[in-house]
């Protein structure tokens, strides 16, 4: 099936697009998705596994420059500070890859560049890293995601 998210000009509509993607694929693995009433949390999510709770904001990329994927990782114009999010889930939609990113990997930053096709990248390891958002009671957040 063709990924039709593509087709969608409009960038608030697309990024609720990914948003309903996100959804489905963290059911999928398992997780219980949260999400905040209103439109004033800092983060899109808060996924709950075995009592812990991760803040997640989901963004979405069809933007390709060269050979990597550029994707926004600020908030109102800004690098997103310590303690407003957990994670970034990050999507490329033309090759239905997402990528699970705790917030120190790319703290201070305004994109990233995501390499899908690279064996090797900065953020390969978190290629699919569904199993960041399974808290395990008693494991750090920091120990988690691999800081």
């Amino acid at each position: 099936m063709t990924n039709r998210g593509i087709d969608i000009k409009n960038p608030k509509q697309r990024g609720e697009w990914a948003e309903m993607c996100f959804m489905a694929r963290a059911a999928a693995h398992g997780l219980c998705v949260t999400k905040p009433y209103g439109d004033s949390a800092q983060y899109d999510f808060a996924i709950e596994y075995q009592g812990q709770f991760l803040r997640v904001q989901v963004k979405s990329t069809k933007r390709k420059r060269k050979e990597h994927y550029c994707c926004n990782v600020i908030t109102s114009r800004k690098p997103y500070k310590v303690g407003q999010i957990d994670f970034v889930a990050a999507y490329v939609i033309p090759l239905d890859v997402w990528y699970i990113i705790p917030a120190h990997a790319f703290r201070g930053r305004w994109y990233i560049s995501l390499s899908p096709h690279l064996k090797k990248s900065k953020y390969g390891r978190y290629r699919e890293a569904w199993d960041l958002l399974r808290a395990k009671p008693g494991k750090s957040r920091a120990a988690r995601a691999g800081r």
